[in-house]
């Protein structure tokens, strides 16, 4: 295993994987202070977390992963590694999330909410290239994020909806594929995540 350095109040549970070594060099995994590992969990070393980070049941994260403070990572979600998310984030049941993606601050994505970062998977030779969620966003659930689609600060995106270019900032994307619109009044104000 590699090492592992915890913050105050961390809590693993009996029966999680913390500091998975992936390599013989790989580094520590650091979790913040006051966070809490559940039951079933992997998360590789390279993996570093800020304070309050709290993962469901059966969620795996690999190696390279960053997450701000306040991060929520719901039960049986992957994060494939090389994944960079901010603060005060929730990303709920199932959710999908490749490699050379990031996440911007006070981000919420909806359960079984997929990111991708292939655009021809096994047909052609590709750099893979995650989306990025910018600031403010809410994606609803079993939405599907293209790879290099940027969705703008502040962005909703209706659950179902298969995002396949840059959403503007302050846009309701809805939609297959998502069409493009005005926020409607009650979505206006932003993300409440405590």
């Amino acid at each position: 295993m590699a090492e592992l350095v915890t913050g105050d109040g961390t809590d693993v549970d009996e029966g999680a994987t913390v500091g998975y070594e992936y390599a013989t060099d790989c580094g520590p995994t650091v979790l913040g202070d006051d966070s809490t590992v559940r039951h079933g969990s992997i998360l590789y070393g390279d993996v570093r977390a800020g304070d309050e980070f709290v993962t469901g049941h059966g969620v795996l994260v690999r190696e390279e992963s960053t997450f701000g403070d306040d991060v929520v990572v719901g039960t049986d979600t992957v994060i494939d590694g090389r994944v960079d998310v901010g603060s005060h984030v929730s990303i709920q049941t199932g959710v999908y999330v490749p490699p050379e993606s990031t996440i911007g601050d006070n981000v919420f994505l909806g359960p079984r909410t997929v990111l991708t970062n292939d655009a021809y998977p096994v047909r052609q030779e590709e750099t893979l290239d995650g989306p990025t969620i910018e600031d403010g966003v809410s994606i609803g659930a079993n939405a599907t994020i293209l790879p290099g689609v940027t969705v703008g600060a502040g962005s909703f995106v209706a659950a179902g909806a298969v995002v396949d270019r840059d959403v503007p900032p302050d846009t309701l994307a809805m939609g297959v594929p998502a069409e493009f619109g005005p926020l409607p009044g009650v979505l206006e104000g932003g993300n409440q995540i405590a």
